[in-house]
């Protein structure tokens, strides 16, 4: 259920269609903020029993998609972070993304699995992965998932499901996010990033982090990738690869988005329980907002509301 003071905070001022908007969990509070991306406005709290962690939000739809680690309990959240329905998933469902055609892809850790769900949430197929996915992400014609035990990402078609390639990548593989036609994976252990061409199923190259890197997001033509253990986030040039810049951003830094409107990306600490604005062209912190305790924020966890 919505908590009471973001509830009068909504009603007292209203959002405007087309609003920015981010989707957070946080983990230890059992909670998911709205938050205005404008504004820095906590637009509303959200409860969410079970360790809330991964999310995707579907500017198509306006609906965010929310699983509760500790369960697998999927919550789906209007705009104004109401709770439209729950479905019970197995144990050890993570990774989340919105297909480009309506409906969910998700990875179950321990089921080892990427399952195709419909626009009302039934499953379509369900294939085989890697052992213990953790992110998936699609370009709308594939599907990629990060597994993290086997040291590599799985490539599906994305209305099949039938196996396009396996590609070894670092080691412990965790987000995923395709841009600029390639696959990017984040690989905690190696302190890197992989660089994938999605269509030959080969790696291209790999970029160098700091230490555990945990998600990956793209503006300006530069990437942004959150280093847990060094509390800071590394940028590179997205064509060149080169390094650009180390910037100290707060205490744990792990999910990590593009603003809808181009211009930077947004940054949730766990340990600073802080969300973090970064300019893509000054590469500064432009602005920080308190968040519930333990946001993690693992996934697509912004965008325009519809």
């Amino acid at each position: 259920m919505r908590l009471a003071l973001p509830a009068l905070l909504w009603l007292c001022c209203g959002m405007a269609d087309g609003a920015d908007l981010a989707f957070v969990t946080s983990q230890n509070a059992d909670a998911v903020s709205v938050v205005d991306l404008s504004t820095g406005q906590i637009l509303a709290e959200t409860r969410v029993p079970g360790a809330p962690a991964p999310v995707a939000y579907d500017p198509r739809t306006g609906h965010a998609y929310v699983i509760a680690a500790e369960t697998g309990r999927l919550s789906v959240l209007d705009a104004a972070g109401f709770v439209l329905r729950e479905v019970d998933l197995p144990e050890g469902s993570f990774g989340v993304a919105p297909a480009k055609d309506g409906g969910l892809f998700l990875t179950e850790w321990y089921q080892a699995r990427l399952v195709r769900l419909d626009p009302e949430l039934k499953e379509v197929w369900s294939v085989a992965t890697g052992k213990a996915p953790a992110g998936v992400a699609t370009d709308g014609s594939l599907v990629a998932t990060a597994d993290r035990d086997a040291d590599q990402v799985s490539i599906f078609d994305a209305a099949t499901g039938a196996l396009r390639a396996r590609v070894a990548v670092g080691s412990h593989p965790y987000a995923l996010a395709f841009h600029d036609g390639r696959l990017w994976s984040v690989d905690v252990q190696s302190d890197s990033v992989t660089v994938i061409d999605p269509l030959a199923g080969k790696r291209i190259a790999q970029v160098r982090t700091g230490s555990h890197p945990y998600g990956i997001a793209f503006a300006r033509g530069r990437g942004f990738v959150t280093d847990q253990y060094a509390g800071t986030v590394t940028v590179f040039d997205s064509q060149s690869l080169a390094h650009v810049a180390t910037l100290e951003t707060g205490s744990y830094p792990e999910g990590i988005a593009a603003l809808p409107d181009g211009t930077g990306v947004v940054v949730a600490h766990w340990e600073s329980n802080s969300l973090v604005w970064i300019d893509a062209d000054s590469l500064s912190v432009t602005r920080e907002i308190e968040m519930p305790d333990g946001p993690r924020a693992f996934g697509s966890f912004t965008g325009r509301q519809p």
